[in-house]
């Protein structure tokens, strides 16, 4: 009998596992899912209990060949994706195409990859979970519905290439709704009136205006200005009376003084949300970055003579337990490390309430796989991004099971002129706890604050004290609008309304900004035009749908299949009975949709509109067709329309010799014909590099991916399809003399070194500058 078979997801997973399972055991990767719904179709029959038709993904039948050989001549087959839906999803995909005669397939799981967690899931293996699978298998068919059916109506009134999903379409609206919001947002008015006194001791102290004749000062006009209880400051003239009132009482009388201790406690181990937050307030990460750099730390680094390891738990998980093994472990490191103080009596334990849905208990939080590889014993072995990542998921796990900080905090209250009351606040930590190894930056510090804001020490002094009024200082402020989201903010919006689950948050983020419907400023979220329009018209035509409580709904409908409480075709069932009258008046809708503008035709001085095109968005005349014009716009930071001016180029029309001017579209710049309408042509901006296919006579353009990734492809294409992710440089190579040479971009569009294709010759960019080609020429080329 031939050797045990172990099929995982990935090479790197193979790899560790490999090492540690030894001689006895193949290990072979899937690359991922192998089969899916088809591309092209709807691959599900309606009229028959939601049935799919799966396929195999294009690339993936060598993969299904190799493994299908390998089965056949193993001994016992051991299916390892990962313990969540899309594994066991890959799990039973990978069961239906091997071979099955006299063989016994097993599933395993691991929460962590290392080797005493591999060998025991190898000692018990399971079988494969049919509700967890229908649970992933439900989610892929509803999202497969709304997607398919809806898409095409967006198509029609919108523009073609657009999509809808039952996840995205909801988060995108959330972040619409917070940009209406902000948009009719009318800030108020208030003042605070700050008070400089000096103790008999001569001490300095810095106390606000607290209460007027027992009402509580405003300082959030939002919520407080209607309530009886307290006194608004609304203005100028106001401020100013009662600071003179202040000034003319020239001194105050200390009326209570409190000192209390406050404690701060650890935050709970990293879940999925919490990881991607924090890395995105800290590094300014997505949340795609996060869980690629995790996923790497999960499936193993090379650890010199150890081999590879992984270094993390699963990273995709909500769940706050922690193996009560890690938890004594790190407890003793604590003890070592930092002495018994910082240790609490008992481990601390977090809840695991969740709201909107079930928490994944089976996994654990995202922990260090051994806690006394610290970040400092680690550097050498991980990139920088690696490390940082490490670093945090070290410190917040050792932090969880620390004591709490201690602050003492001190409250002055002093009255002066009968009616008003000053306060003064302070806090000074006693004891670090926790916060010698993390603090969270999501996190204001508890301590309390003066009228500035700051946190300080008070000077010493008791009740019947009189202190000096030295300076009184009235200051005005407006209330703000609520931000925008950020995608920290939007993940933990969405999961506090139960939307999504920690495998689809990072592809949610994705998703809305590669589609165009939201894009990123200054690192938060702002609705595109686009993301407007389609969000009206689904909300409009799909109410029931596409909204917060529905999709949330599911979710927990989900959640019941993979309980084996709900049965899958039934949620299919009851949600396509709401979904398909919807869909028919919707399709009965005709016409595009726009948005009406303030700008005027320069033609013929109608208002503009906002359409779209493959290009992406533009402002048309509304008297279309019987007028043409167009603009090219963009929206400045707070959402005005911006007309840009479209640079004439010395390129000629090959059409019909106009000169072409520059535009930006949907997948960077390109040119169009300035004698649009009467000429439509379009070509992309070309790098000045000759194609080196031989016999080509095109030139090498910037061109992009439906994704926003740039390659280099030849202008002749589909006569020649010559195509390369590095950039050109038109230098000649100095060894063989032949040009062009390509400098190699990385993933993430980190530049490198510079290499011939004639001769395989490699150079750094320093040689290229100070040899043949020149500074400027190899500047401008790169």
């Amino acid at each position: 009998m031939g050797k045990n078979l172990v099929i995982v997801e990935s090479p790197a997973k193979a790899k560790t596992l490999g090492r540690y399972l030894g001689k006895d055991y193949t290990v072979k990767a899937s690359m991922g899912h192998v089969i899916d719904l088809p591309v092209k179709e709807l691959g599900v029959d309606l009229d028959n209990e939601f049935n799919p038709t799966y396929q195999v993904i294009r690339g993936k039948s060598k993969v299904i060949t190799e493994l299908k050989k390998a089965a056949r001549n193993a001994g016992e087959i051991y299916l390892a994706p990962d313990p969540d839906r899309e594994g066991e999803a890959i799990a039973w995909h990978l069961a239906s195409v091997l071979p099955k005669a006299d063989k016994r397939i097993h599933r395993v799981m691991f929460n962590e990859i290392t080797k005493s967690a591999v060998l025991e899931a190898m000692a018990s293996p399971q079988e494969l979970n049919r509700s967890l699978f229908e649970a992933q298998q439900a989610r892929r068919i509803l999202d497969r519905l709304v997607g398919y059916k809806i898409s095409p109506l967006l198509w029609k009134r919108v523009r073609s290439g657009l999509s809808a999903g039952r996840v995205q379409s909801v988060a995108v609206r959330i972040v619409c709704e917070r940009e209406e919001e902000i948009r009719r947002y009318n800030q108020k008015e208030y003042w605070s009136i700050l008070a400089s006194l000096l103790t008999g001791g001569q001490d300095a102290l810095d106390a606000r205006l607290w209460s007027v004749d027992g009402k509580r000062v405003v300082t959030r006009p939002d919520e407080e200005a209607e309530r009886e209880d307290r006194f608004w400051i609304n203005g100028e003239k106001v401020a100013e009376e009662l600071a003179g009132e202040l000034r003319r009482a020239g001194d105050g009388r200390v009326a209570e003084v409190e000192r209390k201790q406050k404690k701060r406690n650890p935050q709970p181990p990293f879940i999925t949300s919490t990881m991607q937050r924090e890395a995105a307030v800290r590094y300014g990460w997505p949340a795609r970055k996060t869980m690629q750099v995790a996923q790497g730390l999960y499936e193993g680094i090379e650890l010199g003579g150890d081999g590879a390891t992984g270094l993390i738990t699963y990273m995709r998980t909500d769940s706050t337990r922690v193996s009560e093994s890690a938890i004594g472990q790190v407890r003793e490191l604590i003890r070592a490390q930092y002495g018994d103080k910082y240790l609490p009596g008992k481990p601390n334990r977090f809840s695991g309430k969740k709201q909107g849905g079930k928490v994944q208990d089976a996994h654990e939080a995202v922990r260090p796989t051994g806690v006394e590889r610290t970040p400092s014993s680690m550097k050498r072995f991980l990139n920088p991004d690696q490390q940082k990542l490490y670093t945090l998921v070290w410190s917040r796990f050792v932090a969880s099971q620390m004591t709490p900080a201690l602050y003492d905090q001190t409250t002055i209250d002093i009255e002066a002129a009968v009616r008003f009351i000053l306060r003064a606040t302070g806090s000074v930590m006693k004891f670090p706890g926790f916060t010698r190894v993390y603090t969270e930056n999501l996190e204001k510090s508890p301590g309390a604050q003066n009228g500035n804001g700051e946190e300080r020490l008070l000077p010493n002094i008791d009740p019947g004290e009189v202190l000096e009024l030295k300076q009184v200082t009235p200051r005005q402020h407006f209330t703000q609008p609520p931000p925008r989201f950020t995608e920290s903010s939007l993940i933990r919006e969405l999961e506090s309304n139960g939307i999504g689950r920690p495998s689809t948050y990072a592809s949610i983020m994705s998703t809305i900004t590669d589609k165009g419907y939201v894009q990123r400023l200054k690192g938060s979220l702002r609705p595109t035009d686009l993301g407007f329009v389609v969000t009206g018209l689904l909300v409009e035509r799909f109410p029931g749908i596409l909204n917060v409580q529905f999709t949330a709904r599911m979710e927990t409908l989900l959640d019941e299949v993979e309980d084996g409480r709900k049965d899958w075709r039934k949620l299919l069932g009851e949600f396509y009975r709401d979904f398909e009258p919807a869909l028919e008046e919707a399709k009965k809708q005709r016409g595009k949709v726009v948005i009406e503008t303030d700008v005027a035709c320069d033609k013929c001085g109608a208002k503009m509109v906002i359409r779209w095109s493959r290009h992406g968005a533009f402002l048309g005349c509304s008297n279309w067709p019987e007028c043409e014009g167009t603009k090219q716009f963009e929206r400045d930071e707070n959402g005005e329309i911006r007309i840009v001016e479209e640079p004439t180029t010395d390129v000629k029309c090959d059409k019909c010799g106009s000169a072409m001017i520059q535009k930006k579209g949907r997948y960077g710049p390109f040119l169009a014909c300035s004698n649009y309408p009467a000429c439509s042509n379009i070509k992309p901006i070309t790098t000045g590099v000759k194609c080196p296919r031989e016999g080509c006579a095109g030139e090498l353009v910037e061109k992009r991916t439906r994704r926003g990734k740039i390659f280099f492809g030849c202008d002749k294409y589909p006569e020649c399809d010559y195509a390369t992710w590095d950039r050109p440089l038109e230098v000649a190579c100095p060894q063989c003399g032949k040009k062009p040479l390509f400098q190699k971009i990385f993933r993430g569009g980190r530049a490198g070194g510079a290499y011939c294709e004639s001769c395989k010759a490699k150079f750094a960019m320093e040689e290229l500058s100070d040899g043949s080609g020149g500074d400027d020429g190899v500047a401008q080329s790169a």
